[in-house]
């Protein structure tokens, strides 16, 4: 046991040795963003509307500590008609531009402004125009399109782990 701690100890200080500490928003540095959030308020009653999203994006960061970035989105939310909630479903791509607004003096905190396109498809009930009581939904599927405003905070919380609080406006056209 001893053995394989000492193992252990020595493997992770060749891995360590030569990183560099504190590189934060450098050009050319990559990452990956994975986003949970919820959409004009989350009820978790079922009399209430309930919506919600989540994503996956890739940033490049450019000179100036700005960055661009490309993901998808997947936005949900349920209408209640009667006794019975009808999902509303928007998946999206989305490419855009965070400009880097304000930093802390240890690189610990950042505040960015951005703007995205987005493009997607959105489904109502996944397709299903008949429901339960024989009403008929009139609304189509249909591509979308439009932009988005961010306003973000992040905070590192480890040199490779970030906190992310995003507030977003999504203006699209069906």
């Amino acid at each position: 046991m001893k053995n394989l701690k000492r193992l252990i100890l020595i493997i992770l200080s060749l891995v360590l040795v030569g990183q560099a500490q504190a590189q934060r928003y450098l050009p050319g540095q990559r990452g990956l963003q994975v986003t949970v959030g919820v959409v004009d308020g989350f009820q978790l009653k079922k009399e209430d509307k309930q919506a919600f999203c989540f994503g996956v994006a890739h940033s490049t960061y450019t000179k100036g500590g700005n960055r661009w970035v490309f993901g998808a989105v997947y936005l949900e939310k349920k209408h209640l008609y009667r006794d019975i909630l009808i999902p509303v479903s928007q998946i999206t791509g989305e490419g855009g531009y965070y400009k880097q607004v304000l930093a802390d003096p240890s690189k610990t905190v950042f505040l960015s402004v951005g703007a995205s396109a987005v493009a997607g498809y959105e489904t109502i009930n996944w397709g299903k125009e008949l429901l339960f009581d024989g009403a008929t939904i009139e609304s189509k599927d249909a591509f979308l399109y439009g932009g988005a405003v961010s306003f973000e905070i992040e905070a590192f919380l480890t040199d490779r782990l970030v906190l992310l609080a995003n507030v977003r406006e999504r203006m699209c056209i069906i």
